[in-house]
């Protein structure tokens, strides 16, 4: 135990990490305390979703398959209609997830439990926000140093809509795909960067290989959509390991078949049920034609605002400077950015549901690229005036969150 409290797992960096963590987690519970909050969570199916996940803990049947509907107004009813009742956009996974606090709930027929202890229902898609928002901060900081790191979480704790979303405020929960897609991503990465190794690669990396077959599981799973994350994971690793595509190819594929299983055990193992969902389940939502449509990219842009503003209100400068500046592309910068800029084109053609969660989970790709141009912008001999900038838009965009935040938890 005293090798692992050091001070390179528990120093300064980490302190500070949690605490701008804690200010999200409290801006959380402000909202959470809100007294429409429970009104905001039946918008979000919250309660239809729970009662899906519950019925499939107590194998009373597999989630999101034909036999109960949502509300009347519920954006899901007309996808549910043209898929026979089945969800095509959510696995099983999805809604077990969701309705984990509340397992051990045995009377579906009783009064709605969400209504109950409104606060509970949040608590995954809460744990997610966190796990999201450390996992940001861990790969910032190893990719820029512990300005990236700072800079992305400060933006990422006081995003509207990662708060809106950990809370399930008018969201569906979809901080499941943001990080499965975000750890499938940069997990990659990092096994493919091992492969140089001078060991076993493939044995070695058992870990990271279930932790990436997790990822895909989970990010897949929350939205079937996701699966164009799959090309990328393999496209990320041959050509970080150009010398050992080998390898490369074996563990993406290994956790390729791990994801699956994951995914198959979401189903209760039941092969026909699974077949059945993925013979509905929509991989390719996007429309063609809402590229030819003003109005889409309008959308995606007012929603990226939504989301982020701080973020989008940098990405312009720091696009100028990407772009300006040769020292800024290299692979740190222009993975992250090339996520981000798939996701949000995904967005523009899918304006309607799930097109949001496409542009949700855009956002830590986007932080990341952000706070990696900055990280370097500010070790240019113009440091002083950009630490200023940084600085500026930091702690007026908190102060605008939290102003925001206090007005709607009246």
């Amino acid at each position: 135990m005293r090798g692992f409290f050091t001070r390179e797992r528990f120093g300064r960096p980490q302190f500070l990490a949690g605490f701008l963590l804690l200010l999200f987690l409290l801006q959380c519970g402000w909202l959470m305390r809100s007294p429409g909050y429970l009104g905001a969570l039946e918008r979000t199916d919250t309660s239809w979703i729970v009662r899906e996940g519950v019925e499939q803990w107590h194998g009373q049947r597999i989630a999101g398959t034909p036999f109960r509907e949502p509300g009347l107004f519920s954006p899901m009813l007309p996808r549910l209609h043209q898929a026979e009742g089945f969800d095509p956009d959510h696995s099983p996974l999805w809604y077990l997830v969701a309705s984990v606090p509340f397992a051990e709930w045995n009377d579906t027929q009783a009064d709605d439990p969400v209504a109950r202890r409104p606060w509970l229902a949040a608590f995954p898609s809460l744990t997610l926000g966190l796990l999201l928002g450390a996992s940001l901060w861990y790969v910032s900081r190893r990719l820029y140093g512990n300005a990236g790191g700072y800079i992305a979480l400060a933006l990422y704790c006081f995003s509207p809509g990662i708060i809106t979303s950990a809370t399930l405020w008018s969201r569906q929960p979809e901080l499941g795909a943001a990080w499965g897609a975000f750890g499938a991503v940069f997990t990659a990465i990092a096994v493919a960067h091992t492969l140089y190794a001078p060991r076993e690669v493939v044995l070695w990396n058992w870990r990271r290989i279930l932790l990436l077959g997790l990822s895909l599981a989970l990010a897949i799973g929350s939205q079937f959509s996701l699966l164009v994350l799959v090309p990328f994971v393999f496209g990320f690793m041959l050509y970080l390991a150009p010398t050992r595509r080998g390898a490369a190819g074996f563990i993406a594929t290994a956790a390729c078949l791990v994801g699956l299983f994951l995914l198959f055990a979401s189903y209760f193992f039941h092969a026909r049920i699974l077949w059945q969902g993925l013979q509905h389940a929509s991989f390719w939502p996007i429309i063609a034609e809402a590229f030819t449509m003003p109005g889409a990219y309008r959308q995606a842009l007012a929603q990226l605002g939504q989301l982020s503003p701080a973020a989008a209100f940098a990405l312009l400068p720091v696009l100028i400077a990407y772009f300006a500046w040769p020292r800024a592309r290299y692979f740190g910068n222009t993975a992250p950015l090339l996520m981000a800029s798939l996701l949000i084109v995904l967005g523009i053609g899918t304006p309607h549901y799930p097109g949001l969660g496409f542009n949700l989970i855009a956002v830590p790709f986007l932080l990341v690229f952000v706070s990696g141009v900055l990280a370097d912008l500010l070790e240019t001999r113009l440091g002083g005036l950009v630490l200023a900038c940084v600085l500026a838009l930091l702690f007026s965009n908190a102060i605008w969150n939290v102003w925001q935040i206090a007005k709607a938890g009246g």
